[in-house]
């Protein structure tokens, strides 16, 4: 009779000890860590719809997608969210296709900027600007609040928000003039911001500050043209990020597709070392994932081919290349990207090294938030 339970034990031990080799050798693997540096953007309201996303989590192991409510290429609301019943069973399904935990993540700022809105059954929400008006904590925590048990009843693990840039220019295309910042006071946008985090780390909804090194200054936008911010930004733009940096934040920034001839001579704030390794990394000391605004965005798109803009970008310290597939759609684009980044690793061009840098950052952040069961 004692010899059973040992028996049994030890077919189990059999059993699952190459199951565990084979997913160590999975999770170490060169394609898995490229894999987890992308971001994909998609069309379909489910996975059915979308065997291209399937492809991409099960073959190249992406480490996440971002959801959008409107097609903009097609000029249709037909995307990935029609109701909450739809879009919960989504990121459900998308969630069980993935070996390592993926990140899921959305526009969720509130006013204009809103992924999920009110005629798909979902609540109201507030905008940056106006909780800055009103500068309350109560006010600015019960909207963070509502929001992050909104994506946790969602599925959505990660929200690219809150906005740090300040309202430097009313009149701003893309900031300004759709309320999308708390303030033009650093000290307003740094309380609303912190309070936002904060509110979204305690729900176990991931904060992405956007848009580094600043935004708020420009009088273009970066989805369609080129955008020089040389002549209106000023260094108090990098208040928030030093204020929340030195407080301990170490969740994810978001960069900006700017150019800025105070801080690179030579590239937008996307693609330049000076400003993502010098100025986030080493001068405010930043120590967690840095995810790229669209990589698809005119502002890159236009002047820097794929293989270039990607070199850059991961040269610059880019940990997570977002492909938002939403300014232009390709539908290879995940593969196109995969292969790139294996072929930079092969020329020598990229390092092994510098892979593992941000495939150990983009894991830090995943067991924080994603193993944890919260």
């Amino acid at each position: 009779m004692k010899k059973e339970p040992l028996k049994i034990a030890l077919l189990l031990f059999l059993f699952i000890l190459p199951y565990t080799a084979h997913a160590s050798v999975r999770q170490n693997s060169l394609d898995v860590k490229i894999g987890q540096m992308l971001m994909i953007g998609f069309r379909g309201f489910s996975v059915a719809e979308a065997p291209g996303i399937a492809e991409n989590i099960k073959k190249r192991h992406i480490g996440g997608v971002v959801l959008f409510d409107y097609d903009v290429p097609s000029h249709t609301a037909s995307r990935n969210i029609s109701s909450p019943m739809q879009l919960s069973s989504l990121t459900i399904d998308l969630q069980k296709l993935s070996e390592i935990p993926l990140f899921i993540a959305i526009d969720q700022e509130g006013g204009k900027v809103c992924r999920l809105k009110t005629s798909r059954g979902f609540p109201p929400t507030v905008s940056a600007a106006r909780l800055g008006q009103i500068d309350s904590p109560d006010s600015t925590t019960s909207a963070a609040l509502q929001t992050a048990l909104t994506l946790k009843k969602m599925h959505i693990n990660m929200n690219l928000a809150p906005i740090a840039d300040l309202n430097v220019n009313p009149d701003n295309p893309v900031i300004g003039r759709l309320g999308r910042s708390f303030s033009a006071d650093p000290s307003v946008v740094v309380r609303n911001i912190t309070l936002t985090a904060d509110t979204f780390r305690n729900q176990g909804i991931i904060a992405t500050l956007k848009h580094f090194p600043g935004h708020g200054s420009s009088t273009t936008d970066t989805h369609f043209d080129f955008t020089d911010i040389t002549g209106s930004w000023s260094d108090k733009e990098l208040e928030p990020y030093r204020a929340l940096v030195a407080s301990g934040y170490h969740d994810a920034v978001m960069t900006a597709h700017v150019f800025n001839g105070k801080l690179d001579p030579l590239y937008p704030a996307t693609l330049s070392k000076n400003v993502l390794d010098g100025l986030l990394r080493k001068k405010l000391g930043f120590s967690g994932v840095i995810v790229s605004d669209d990589m698809q965005m005119k502002a890159i798109a236009d002047r820097y081919g794929l293989e270039q803009a990607i070199r850059l970008a991961v040269e610059a310290g880019v940990d997570i290349l977002l492909f938002g597939n939403n300014t232009s759609y390709d539908p290879d684009i995940a593969s196109k990207a995969s292969m790139i980044l294996r072929s930079l690793v092969k020329k020598g061009i990229i390092s092994e090294k510098r892979i593992d840098l941000s495939y150990r950052r983009i894991m830090e952040l995943k067991k924080r938030y994603l193993f944890s069961g919260k």
